[in-house]
């Protein structure tokens, strides 16, 4: 069973799912062990989200491996019609890096691909759906996060 809690500390009724939310790329590697009853009625997912799957194939020298994640972005490509990396999101963005930068935390390299998925939740005002949520612990009083953990099996 998957368990899901919002970081802000509002408990969780899995009855009363959100109505809408933004997958970023953690969960969008673990959707299939994902219950459904953990995530929003509907999904969303960034471009950003969609430029990580996409770099994904080209990441792995196993052959194997590079086939699963292909597979993974062609379903996410089909599946989705990004929210996308616009001014507003820009804008949005400049929110989220102050908020790292006052905690203490660096917002570059690797992490500002996060935080762009961060401001792109902000922009749009809805809640991100994550595996990782200690990525986003800085942004609980701009964004609402949900953690969600795939099935064990």
């Amino acid at each position: 069973m998957s368990t899901l809690y919002s970081t802000k500390m509002r408990p969780h009724v899995r009855d009363q799912r959100r109505p809408r939310g933004i997958l970023d790329t953690s969960v969008m590697i673990e959707l299939e062990r994902i219950d459904p009853v953990d995530l929003p009625i509907e999904l969303a997912v960034s471009a950003v989200t969609l430029a990580e799957l996409a770099a994904g194939p080209h990441a792995t020298s196993d052959p194997a491996e590079r086939a699963i994640r292909q597979d993974r972005l062609q379903r996410a490509e089909a599946t989705f019609d990004p929210l996308p990396l616009d001014g507003t999101v820009a804008r949005a963005y400049g929110r989220i890096y102050a908020a790292v930068a006052a905690a203490g935390r660096k917002a570059r390299g690797r992490r500002a691909l996060d935080l762009l998925i961060a401001a792109t939740a902000l922009a749009s005002d809805l809640p991100l759906y994550t595996h990782n949520p200690d990525d986003f612990g800085e942004l609980v009083s701009l964004i609402e996060i949900v953690t969600v953990e795939p099935s064990r099996a």
